[in-house]
C-alpha cells in the first residue's frame, strides 16, 4: 500500500507539468521519485523527433551518453515490447519473459549491461502524451527485490505527468538548431504543430500531403525540395523520424521557409531541371510537359546560364545538392537521402 509520503511525491510530480522550464522540471521529477522509490540510478529519456533515438533529459547516476547508448540497445530487445504494451511497468524482479520463453535475467542485456553495473533490480515505464509514445523512464537499484507491485503502481501513476514533461514536441524548435521556418510533425494520426513555430502552409495542399506520405513510405532519411503555396515558393525540408521498435507510427518533420526561386529560375525551368535530374532526355521531358524539344533545349540553356553549371550533369548534381527540385510523389525514391 502506498504511503502518504509516496502519494505526496506523486502529487508534486503532477504539479511540475505546469512549470515552463521543462528541463529543470524533469530533473525535479526524478528527484521526487528518488525520495519515494528505491533507486541508485535513474534516467528520463525523450524521443528525438529528428532521429527517433532516445535523448536523456534528466538523470541520476546515469551519464547522458551512457543512458542513451543503453536505450538504443534496449529498444532492439524483445523485452522492450513488454514495456510498451503493459500498463503496469515491468521490472527485473518480475522476471518477465520475452514472448519466446526467455526471461529477462537469462537474457544478454541483463548479463552484459545490467548485472556488470551492479544493478539487481530495475523498472522501466513507457511515456506517452495523448496517443503518442514520447519516451522512457528507467530506475535501477542494487537491491534485488526493490520494485514490487506497490512500487510499480506508484511509477505507473506518474507516467502521464512524466510523459507530458518528456514530450519532445515543445522542444523540437530547440532540436532543429539552425533550421529556421515554419515546422510541424506529420504522423498517421495527423499534423502536430510545434510550439513557437508557424504552421506549415504547404500541408494545406492535398498534393503536398500525398508527397509527404510517399516520403514516409520511401525509407528515405531526408528530402529537400521547392513547393509553391498561394503564389509564393517555399524551400521545404522533410526529415523522417524512425520509430524504435515499430510501436508508434513514423513521423515526418516538415520545415518550410518562404522565398524566391533560387538562381532566379522560372517555375518551368525548375520543372525541366527536376525531370533532367531523373535522367530524362529532352524528348522525354517535352512529352511530359507537352512542349517541343526545341523549347526544352532553350529552357536547359537558360537554367545552365543562371546556375553557372558547365554541363547538364553539373546542373543535375547541383539540383540534388541544393534541393532545386519540384518532384512528383512517384519520383521520390530517386531524390531522397538515405
Amino acid at each position: 500500500m502506498l504511503s502518504h509520503h509516496q502519494v505526496a511525491a506523486a502529487t508534486r510530480i503532477g504539479m511540475l507539468t505546469r512549470e515552463r522550464d521543462t528541463a529543470s522540471a524533469c530533473a525535479q521529477a526524478l528527484a521526487e521519485l528518488s525520495g519515494a522509490l528505491p533507486m541508485d540510478a535513474a534516467t528520463l529519456l525523450t524521443l528525438d523527433p529528428l532521429t527517433g533515438g532516445h535523448v536523456q533529459v534528466a538523470g541520476i547516476g546515469y551519464p547522458a551518453g551512457h543512458s542513451q547508448a543503453l536505450a538504443a540497445e534496449f529498444v532492439a530487445t524483445p523485452w522492450y515490447r513488454n514495456v510498451v504494451r503493459q500498463e503496469l511497468p515491468p521490472s527485473i524482479s518480475e522476471d518477465a519473459e520475452d514472448g519466446l520463453g526467455t526471461r529477462f535475467r537469462q537474457g544478454w542485456f541483463y548479463a552484459e549491461r545490467v548485472r556488470p553495473a551492479g544493478f539487481r533490480d530495475g523498472v522501466t515505464g513507457a511515456l506517452r502524451h495523448g496517443d503518442r509514445l514520447v519516451g522512457l523512464v528507467h530506475l535501477s537499484t542494487a537491491d534485488p527485490h526493490a520494485y514490487g507491485t506497490d512500487a510499480r503502481q506508484l511509477l505507473a501513476s506518474v507516467l502521464p505527468a512524466l510523459g507530458a514533461l518528456a514530450d519532445p514536441v515543445p522542444r523540437t524548435g530547440e532540436l532543429l538548431e539552425s533550421e529556421d521556418g515554419a515546422a510541424a510533425l506529420v504522423t498517421d494520426a495527423g499534423v502536430i504543430d510545434i510550439p513557437g513555430r508557424d504552421r506549415v502552409r504547404a500541408l494545406g495542399d492535398a498534393e503536398f500531403a500525398t508527397l509527404v506520405r510517399a516520403f514516409a513510405e520511401s525509407g528515405g532519411r531526408r528530402l529537400r525540395l521547392l513547393w509553391p503555396c498561394d503564389g509564393v515558393w517555399h524551400r521545404v525540408a522533410l526529415h523522417r523520424r524512425r520509430s524504435p521498435g515499430g510501436f508508434v507510427a513514423d513521423a515526418v518533420l516538415v520545415i518550410e521557409t518562404p522565398g524566391e526561386l533560387p538562381y532566379r529560375l522560372s517555375p518551368r525551368e525548375l520543372e525541366v531541371l527536376t525531370l533532367a535530374t531523373l535522367g530524362r532526355t529532352n524528348q522525354a521531358i517535352a512529352e511530359t510537359l507537352f512542349l517541343s524539344p526545341r523549347t526544352v533545349h532553350t529552357h536547359m540553356e537558360h537554367l545552365l546560364r543562371k546556375t553557372g553549371a558547365a554541363s547538364r550533369a553539373e546542373a543535375t548534381a547541383l539540383a540534388i545538392r541544393d534541393g532545386l527540385l519540384h518532384p512528383a510523389p512517384a519520383d521520390l525514391p530517386r531524390f531522397v537521402e538515405r
